[in-house]
């Protein structure tokens, strides 16, 4: 079953988000990854302090948990801590 990686962000550097996305975007293949949607946040009832979303699908929450625990992934999180502020939510089983 399809598992998703949600992620909420407020940028704070946006030649670091440009960086952040091309460095993150090769990452994604090994672990059967794929963007699914990315852009400005509409939030449609209640509230988010974000600006922008990014959904990522995988095969499987295993999938997507191995992704984000990669070493490769894991290596940009300097970088995107200094690109934005963020939330990341996997769902799915």
């Amino acid at each position: 079953m399809a598992a998703y990686i949600v992620a909420q962000a407020t940028p704070k550097d946006p030649d670091k988000m440009q960086e952040y996305g091309r460095a993150a975007g090769p990452t994604l293949a090994a672990y059967g990854g794929k963007l699914v949607v990315g852009g400005p946040l509409q939030t449609l009832y209640g509230e988010t302090p974000h600006e922008r979303i990014v959904v990522l699908e995988f095969p499987d929450a295993e999938a997507a948990k191995n992704w984000y625990h990669s070493e490769e992934y894991q290596a940009l999180l300097p970088l995107r801590t200094e690109a934005m502020d963020s939330v990341f939510i996997l769902g799915g089983e």
